[in-house]
């Protein structure tokens, strides 16, 4: 990482981190859930390696992303599901 910061968009709220990291840990930062369980329970990342499908997140209006594989774009806006 190069020490410049990124400034993206997660459920409305702006949150800044450093380039080159990934989406995921963007989300973690804020510290709301990824998404649902079918049941209402709050899901976050397992394996940060794009295997369990637990970090999936609407990026620029494409639902179903892997945030844990993206990098973050000046600009971004992500949605979850939690």
């Amino acid at each position: 990482m190069n020490g410049t910061m990124i400034r993206i968009t997660v459920n409305g709220q702006p949150v800044e981190v450093e380039e080159g990291c990934s989406v995921a840990a963007a989300v973690a930062r804020l510290g709301v859930p990824f998404r649902r369980s079918p049941r209402g329970e709050p899901r976050m990342p397992l394996c940060g390696m794009g295997v369990c499908f637990e970090c999936r997140v609407c990026i620029d209006g494409i639902a179903g992303q892997r945030a844990c594989m993206l990098p973050v774009r000046t600009g971004m806006q992500v949605t979850t599901d939690g």
